[in-house]
C-alpha cells in the first residue's frame, strides 16, 4: 500500500522543513511543502504532527550469529534485525568472517545463507581478511563484483585474526586497485599479547584487567601506523569503534592533511566508562569488548570529536553474549570472556539523547552520523536520505518522549543491556522499510526474510 506522511518535520543531513511525503511502490515519490490532496485512493495517511520524519538508521557494524571464542553471538539475522528495526534502523552491514584458509566466496555464501530467510530489514556485508592472506588477495575482484566493497583488517587478536604490518600493506595496495574501502580494528595486538601474559602471570584475572591489557595508547599508536601505511599506498581507510582521545587526535591530523580517512565510534564510548569493570558479582564482564571502555576523559573527547565532525559515523559493534552463560566462560580468566556486547536496538535513542538533547547537536547532524554518512561512505546508494527516488526507509521519531531503557522491554536476544535504566528522550514510533510499515507504536509487523541483500557500490567519498 502507498503512503502519505503528513504534517511532520522532514529531517535530512543538511536541512529540515515542514512537508508531506508521498511513498509509492516502496520509493519516495515526492516531498511537498503542502500536499495538494487530502487523500489518494488506495493510499494510507500517517499523521506525523509534532514528529521528526527521518531516514531509517544505517548501522554499518554488526556481528550477527558470529562464531567467536568458542561460541556464537546470540542474535541471529531474525532477532538482530527485528531489534534493529524496533530501534529505528532499517539497514545494516554485517561482518562476514571466514575461517583460516577458507575462501572468501565460501564465507560469503555462508553469510548469505544465514541472512536470506531471516532478515526483516535490508542488509549488506563487509568481508574480514584473515591470515594467511595470499588466497584472499586473489578474491578481491570477486568481492567487488559481488557488491562487497569493503573489507576489515584486525590489528588485534594475535594468532587468530590479526594481520601483520606486511599483510596490511599488501591488503591496502590490493584494495586500492579494486576500489575497496579498508576498515581497521586499530589496536596493537603484539603488545596486547605481551601485557595479557604479564597480567595473568601476576594472577590478575578479573574483568578490569581486560581493559588494562589494552591501554588507550595502543589504539592511538595503531591508528597512527595505519594512517602512515595508507598514505604510502594512497589508499582510503576507515577506522571502526574508536574509543580514545589519542585516536581522535590522529584522525583529526590526517583529515587536516586531506588524507581520505573515515572514523566510526559507538554509543558505549560516549556514555559508559571504565568504572563499569569494577561492578560486583562479575558484572564487569558485561562490558568486556575490544577496544574496552575508557576513563571518562576519553568519553568527553569522543563526544567532542563527534561535534567537531572528526567522527563520521555512529555504529554499534553489536556482538551480544549472555551474561549468565557465554560471559561466564571467563569467570576465572578475563581472556576467556567473549568480547562484545549488545546495542543494535538502543543506538539511535541513546545517541539522540546524548548528542542532540544533552550536547546540542542538531537533528540534521544526528541524521548525518546515523543515516546519511554511513550510507554514502559504504555505497548504499538508495539509503540514508529522504529524497525523491530513494528507498522509502523512514523513521517517524517522537523527540519529546521520555522513557527508560529496560532489557525486559527490548528485542535483542540477550539477557542484559549495557544501558539498563538509562533515561532517554526521543524514540521511534513508526518505522518504514521500502514503503512497508514494519514497526507501528511499538508493535513489530513484518515477516522473516522480507529484508533484501544490498549489493553495494564503490564508496564515492573514498574513491571519487
Amino acid at each position: 500500500m502507498d503512503l502519505i506522511i503528513k504534517n511532520g518535520t522532514i529531517v535530512n543531513s543538511k536541512e529540515s522543513r515542514q512537508a508531506d511525503l508521498y511513498i509509492k511502490n516502496g520509493k519516495i515519490e515526492s516531498i511537498k511543502d503542502s500536499w495538494l490532496y487530502t487523500e489518494i485512493p488506495g493510499t494510507e495517511v500517517i499523521d506525523a504532527q509534532n514528529m521528526l520524519v527521518m531516514p531509517g538508521g544505517v548501522d554499518v557494524h554488526t556481528h550477527l550469529e558470529m562464531p567467536f571464542m568458542g561460541t556464537y553471538s546470540t542474535d541471529d539475522f531474525l532477532t538482530g534485525t527485528i531489534a534493529a528495526a524496533m530501534g529505528g534502523t532499517t539497514s545494516i552491514i554485517d561482518y562476514a568472517i571466514p575461517k583460516k584458509r577458507e575462501s572468501l566466496k565460501k564465507a560469503l555464501e555462508k553469510w548469505h545463507k544465514k541472512a536470506k530467510s531471516k532478515a526483516v530489514i535490508d542488509y549488506g556485508f563487509h568481508m574480514a581478511i584473515v591470515p594467511p592472506i595470499d588466497r584472499p588477495l586473489e578474491e578481491f575482484e570477486f568481492l567487488a563484483e559481488s557488491g562487497v566493497t569493503s573489507i576489515k583488517c584486525f590489528l588485534a587478536y594475535k594468532s587468530s585474526l590479526m594481520a601483520s604490518d606486511v599483510d596490511l600493506y599488501r591488503i591496502l595496495e590490493k584494495a586500492r586497485k579494486h576500489k575497496i574501502l579498508v576498515c581497521n580494528h586499530a589496536e596493537n595486538g603484539e603488545i596486547i599479547d605481551y601485557l595479557t601474559k604479564q597480567l595473568l602471570n601476576e594472577g590478575k584475572k578479573e574483568p578490569i584487567f581486560h581493559a588494562y591489557s589494552r591501554p588507550p595508547g595502543l589504539e592511538e599508536e595503531s591508528v597512527s601506523r595505519v594512517i602512515k601505511l595508507a598514505g604510502m599506498t594512497k589508499t582510503p581507510v576507515y577506522f571502526v569503534h574508536l574509543s580514545s582521545k589519542g585516536a581522535i587526535k590522529e584522525i583529526k591530523r590526517a583529515k587536516k592533511d586531506k588524507q581520505k580517512v573515515f572514523a566510526e565510534t559507538c554509543p558505549q564510548y560516549t556514555v559508559l566508562s571504565e568504572h563499569k569493570y569494577f561492578s560486583k558479582n562479575f558484572e564487569g564482564a558485561k562490558y568486556v569488548m575490544s577496544p574496552p571502555l575508557r576513563k571518562y576523559k576519553h568519553c568527553s573527547s569522543i563526544k567532542k570529536g563527534i561535534k567537531e565532525g572528526v567522527i563520521d559515523v555512529i555504529a554499534t559493534d553489536h556482538c551480544p553474549f549472555n551474561f549468565n552463560k557465554e560471559k561466564r566462560m571467563g569467570l576465572r580468566d578475563f581472556t576467556k570472556i567473549p568480547n562484545g556486547m549488545p546495542g543494535i536496538e538502543t543506538r539511535m535513542a541513546v545517541m539522540f539523547n546524548e548528542m542532540v538533547v544533552k550536547q546540542g547537536l542538531s537533528p540534521n547532524e544526528f541524521v548525518r552520523l546515523n543515516c546519511s554518512n554511513p550510507a554514502k561512505i559504504f555505497g548504499l546508494a538508495q539509503k540514508g536520505d529522504l529524497k525523491e527516488g530513494k528507498d522509502a526507509d523512514i523513521v517517524i521519531w517522537n523527540p519529546d518522549l521520555i522513557w527508560k531503557i529496560k532489557q525486559e522491554h527490548l528485542h535483542e536476544n540477550v539477557d542484559y543491556t549495557p544501558f539498563e535504566d538509562y533515561i532517554v528522550t526521543g524514540k521511534p514510533v513508526t518505522v518504514i522499510s521500502r514503503g512497508d510499515v514494519i514497526v507501528n507504536n511499538g508493535e513489530f509487523k513484518a515477516e522473516p526474510g522480507r529484508g533484501m541483500y544490498i549489493s553495494r557500490h564503490t564508496s564515492k567519498p573514498a574513491y571519487s
